[in-house]
């Protein structure tokens, strides 16, 4: 692969050799680690907030070797001087033998793609998908679970505007789930991605309330509702704090080895009284972020290869 943009570009065989290669990955000593991306530059270009993508795949490059460049805060960048995205992009390319690209509006990273002769990476493009958070979520599920086949997994909270839950979805159809998905109406997944699941003959089912599938599921995969996506804000007035997990109502009433998974950051729909409980995932979630985009920027450029002859 020469980018990395969408799940929906992604063969099941892909997604699998980067998994693979992330698991070889970590079984490889710090030292030899170094050696894998020496001398190449790795440049991030974060538009909107981030605290564990961004450095993630900063921590994940300089383990590797490579040398990291970060775009300035955008108020400091020519950006502010009314550079275009694409002029941008351009710029970077020069400097770069990948660009890690996140941004606000749905497909910036798929035109960063076009603009550039370097590869491309996606840390997320507005609503639209999220490809590496999706790939250390079945990195963290395969890790735990040891398989990815036939899982019963919830998705619950903001499945409107959550990229992650749209990037994981169409993921998870090379592997046969049964999906639940739990929101109120109006943040309900959109109707594109359930006629997908449709024509791919995935079972799900559309819920309100989480305690109608939770002692069946293996994955509760939980999402915080995002003030920011709405274009509204008596909308997501209406709706915020509508989920609360904590031990009351996850513990003792859930299948003995469920595990809990949120892409984070958390605000309140996840209590700190869960964290220490054995179905609390997502922080381990976070720390796989490194094998996996590591083995993200290993495949872009090429060196998956050594790996695999």
């Amino acid at each position: 692969m020469e980018n990395i943009i969408s799940m929906n570009d992604m063969k099941k065989k892909e997604i699998l050799d980067i998994l693979r290669l992330a698991r070889k990955i970590e079984n490889c000593s710090e030292e030899e680690k170094l050696k894998f991306l020496h001398g190449k530059i790795i440049s991030t270009l974060f538009f909107e907030p981030s605290t564990r993508t961004k450095m993630s795949f900063e921590s994940a490059a300089m383990r590797l070797g490579a040398n990291v460049l970060s775009l300035p805060p955008v108020e400091q960048s020519s950006v502010k001087k009314g550079e275009s995205f694409t002029d941008t992009i351009k710029m970077v390319e020069a400097y770069s033998d990948v660009i890690v690209v996140r941004h606000p509006f749905d497909g910036a990273a798929r035109l960063a793609a076009e603009t550039s002769k370097k590869p491309v990476i996606n840390a997320g493009d507005g609503s639209n998908q999220h490809p590496s958070q999706t790939l250390l979520d079945l990195y963290t599920i395969l890790e735990e679970k040891g398989t990815l086949e036939n899982l019963k997994i919830a998705f619950v909270g903001d499945l409107k505007y959550g990229r992650t839950v749209h990037s994981l979805t169409k993921a998870l159809t090379h592997f046969n789930p049964t999906i639940y998905f739990v929101a109120p109406q109006i943040l309900q997944m959109s109707d594109y991605l359930l006629e997908d699941l449709k024509k791919n003959g995935i079972k799900y089912e559309i819920l309100e309330d989480f305690r109608n599938c939770l002692d069946k599921i293996d994955v509760f995969y939980m999402t915080r509702i995002q003030k920011e996506r709405f274009p509204d804000v008596e909308d997501y007035e209406k709706v915020k704090g509508i989920y609360v997990i904590n031990r009351e109502n996850i513990v003792g009433k859930c299948k003995d080895d469920m595990i809990i998974l949120h892409p984070l950051p958390r605000v309140d729909e996840i209590d700190t009284n869960l964290d220490n409980t054995k179905y609390a995932l997502y922080f381990k979630q976070a720390k796989n972020g490194i094998p996996v985009r590591q083995a993200m920027m290993m495949t872009v450029l090429g060196k998956d290869k050594e790996f695999f002859l």
